[in-house]
């Protein structure tokens, strides 16, 4: 059962919105950051991950956003160019911002965090004037990222885009990705999370995530009251993902569970990126919702027992042989039991 339908008559498949930034991941890991001497670069930030797992799986795939105009502007755009990615509309921002840096801090498979520097980002100052309708409306599917609402004139930026969508059929997908830095207070955080929520077809985020959202309107809802509201306000899929616990899809037709697969975890992170696009990439080929969830639940089990994240996103061949391999050793119902 399709829960969700797309514009056949559009040339990209989807158009994402806000943070590009460098990542840097220890070599030296199992050890604390202030311990760690060796990093690898890759590519990084939640949409641009998801960009390029759409890509990998083989969907045509836009992006819009602002990168520094030096070196690491540099690699970013020409990593997107060699993954596929139409990057007409990643613009240069002022010398004095540039690329968001995450460090990760790799302590045990279960034990992971993030030192990010954000200030003068340059995705932060993506203008709303840098937000064009003939761009949008070539899109099946808009997605923005929370992380882009955080500050202005990004915040505004994304709305202009939202807007757009709206009003030319394209689909919009919010994805809370809520990271502590540059947010200004838990208020600010509902304002601006709520109004892209509802304005959205499709809301993913972690039950931490809604909690932040619905703080203002409705604190301590339940997975089911949370589901119910975002419904009743013309979402049509509300995903709540719980960790190792699983996820959640949604829908006016019931709700549908998802496990995940049994894996070698290496680290703490990236599993949801992975998520994201692989559940994307199921929706865009109009699979019944279960099977996108557990191509979703596949994708990140490969990503958690990966150094990165954007370089080791998966084809779609490689994410079936996953799931063979592990339906094969633990049995067909492994993730959805």
């Amino acid at each position: 059962m399709r829960h969700i339908a797309f514009a056949e008559d559009r040339d990209l498949d989807i158009i994402l919105v806000g943070r590009v930034c460098i990542d840097f991941n220890p070599l030296d890991y199992f050890k604390p950051l202030s311990a760690s001497r060796d990093f690898r670069k890759y590519l990084g930030g939640s949409p641009a991950n998801i960009a390029v797992g759409l890509a990998r799986l083989g969907k045509k795939v836009g992006f819009i956003g602002r990168v520094s105009d030096d070196e690491f502007g540099r690699y970013v755009t020409e990593f997107f160019e060699k993954e596929g990615i139409d990057t007409s509309n990643i613009f240069k921002a002022e010398k004095e911002h540039k690329l968001g840096l995450t460090f990760t801090e790799i302590l045990s498979p279960d034990e992971s965090s993030i030192l990010m520097y954000r200030e003068g980002a340059a995705d932060l100052t993506l203008d709303p004037s840098e937000i064009c309708e003939d761009y949008i409306k070539r899109a099946k599917i808009l997605l923005v990222s929370g992380t882009a609402l955080s500050a202005s004139p990004s915040r505004e930026a994304c709305y202009k885009a939202i807007q757009l969508a709206k009003k030319n059929g394209v689909k919009v997908i919010f994805d809370i990705d809520y990271r502590e830095y540059t947010w200004k207070s838990r208020d600010e955080i509902a304002v601006s999370c709520s109004y892209a929520a509802e304005h959205s077809d499709i809301v993913m985020g972690s039950r931490e995530e809604f909690d932040l959202t619905e703080s203002i309107s409705a604190p301590g809802r339940t997975d089911e009251e949370t589901a119910a509201y975002w419904l009743s306000r013309g979402n049509s899929i509300v995903i709540i993902k719980h960790g190792k616990k699983g996820s959640t899809a949604h829908t006016a037709a019931g709700e549908y569970n998802i496990k995940p697969f049994p894996v070698k975890a290496f680290k703490s992170f990236g599993g949801g990126d992975g998520y994201g696009s692989a559940f994307i990439y199921g929706l865009l080929e109009g699979l019944d919702i279960v099977d996108c969830l557990e191509l979703g639940s596949a994708s990140a089990s490969v990503l958690v027992a990966a150094h990165g994240c954007s370089e080791f996103m998966p084809t779609i061949d490689e994410l079936k042989k996953f799931i063979a391999d592990e339906k094969k050793e633990f049995g067909e119902m492994v993730a959805r039991g």
